[in-house]
């Protein structure tokens, strides 16, 4: 099965006005574009999902350069933790549809593109409907789910697709389906387990990387719809943030026995559940897991009483360094960061901890407590999630000490929405 053919933009393409030649003029001067490349540019239609940290850039690029018709894919809301990196959106757009707030910039930027916006999920229902309108599409999500079904429907439509990715300090740039490249199931047949992804919210990112990998992105749709052909197909660049360095990495080739775009694909429809073939969803935001019983949890205000009381106890923050450096509750006793917990330096050092606090609350008590009921030790983190894995980690490697383990509810956001909605979250 051939992946893609090439790229057209229909049978001919529209002329440029005056203002639309004085407009993109020192673009078209180029003897690679020229007038009939910015024809070309005008006469067709590229696809963006998701218009966060990638596709700010690229739809901001794409239609200042002209292209005549471009699809906004986004149904999340503005937030203020956006605006470092998804420079499309501002102060003012807060709270509002990603996909509107874009489509508003975009139209005060170039009123010679149409803007179509999609304010909804983008799921196996609509995907084929929404990528066979236009000519290229961009990656720009940030999850499992979304990108195999993106990459299905772009080989089923006969869409080349431009993917981008960006977390930390680093960035990666591919073009899937392009005449007789790879799609993204020739290189990842299987996705990656969930415990294994990493998003912006908890793994961070500094706004310029993914700043650059959208505007490459662009860069590559351009030449792509003005018949330039791609650079990126069948190979990766790789942007390292830290050392401002760029490399390219060797792909391997489409896959005959590819599931989708092989000789004889298994795939020749929408799969029904995409979360479910990746274990993960069509977004990247944390939910909220359910672990313990509720004898073995508090609420924020719970532990507000208990901590004003001056009631002794133990509270364990298992957020990273990093994390307690933005923000912290005033009387955390220890910061042991979740994902070193299980290791047996770390085990050593809390048991060591847990004893002392016990026979320093001994001597307080003149000794005299020998059967002292167990020491409360709370444990918070940002949402809620890690406090509750670690509670059951601790509870099994400690079951033999005095220790009674809880964690806090929504951890610090819960502390912020019912006890001090002055604590700021992140």
């Amino acid at each position: 099965m051939k992946t893609s053919s090439s790229l057209t933009s229909g049978s001919s393409s529209p002329t440029l006005s005056n203002e639309e030649i004085g407009r993109y003029s020192r673009q078209m001067i180029l003897p690679e574009l020229g007038r009939q490349g910015q024809e070309k540019l005008k006469g067709s239609g590229a696809l963006i999902v998701g218009v966060g940290g990638l596709g700010s850039p690229a739809s901001m690029f794409l239609a200042a350069a002209g292209v005549g018709r471009i699809g906004l894919v986004d149904y999340d809301v503005v937030e203020r933790s956006n605006l470092h990196r998804q420079v499309v959106h501002s102060e003012k757009t807060v709270g509002m549809s990603k996909a509107k707030s874009a489509q508003n910039f975009l139209s005060n930027l170039n009123s010679h593109v149409i803007i179509d916006i999609y304010e909804e999920p983008f799921t196996n229902s609509n995907a084929i409907s929404i990528v066979s309108k236009y000519d290229v599409v961009l990656d720009c999500t940030d999850n499992a789910a979304t990108r195999y079904l993106l990459n299905d429907a772009c080989v089923l439509a006969k869409k080349t697709l431009v993917s981008g990715s960006a977390l930390r300090f680093e960035g990666q740039l591919i073009t899937y389906n392009y005449a007789d490249g790879p799609c993204y199931r020739c290189l990842f047949p299987i996705p990656p387990p969930p415990q294994f992804v990493t998003n912006c919210s908890d793994g961070g990112v500094l706004g310029a990387v993914p700043g650059t990998i959208g505007t490459l992105q662009a860069l590559e749709a351009v030449k792509l719809l003005s018949g330039m052909g791609p650079s990126y197909v069948g190979k990766m660049l790789m942007f390292d943030g830290v050392t401002g360095s760029f490399r390219e990495v060797k792909l391997r080739s489409r896959q005959n026995g590819c599931a989708v775009c092989g000789d004889n694909p298994k795939i020749t429809e929408l799969l029904e559940d995409y979360p479910a073939f990746c274990g993960s969803g069509y977004d990247d935001k944390e939910k909220n897991v359910d672990l313990l019983s509720t004898s073995d949890r508090i609420t924020p205000q719970e532990y507000d009483r208990i901590r004003t009381s001056n009631i002794p106890h133990i509270l364990l923050d298992v957020r990273e360094p990093q994390e307690l450096g933005i923000c912290s509750l005033p009387n955390v006793s220890k910061n042991v960061p979740y994902s070193g917990m299980d290791s047996e330096m770390t085990m050593m050092g809390l048991e060591d901890f847990f004893l002392q606090h016990q026979q320093e609350l001994q001597q307080s008590k003149n000794g005299t407590s020998s059967s002292s009921p167990p020491i409360p030790v709370f444990v918070v983190c940002r949402r809620g999630n890690d406090s509750q894995r670690a509670v059951k980690l601790l509870q099994d490697k400690f079951s033999g000490l005095s220790l009674s383990f809880k964690d806090i509810q929504g951890g610090l956001h819960g502390w912020a929405k019912h006890v001090d909605t002055n604590f700021p979250i992140y």
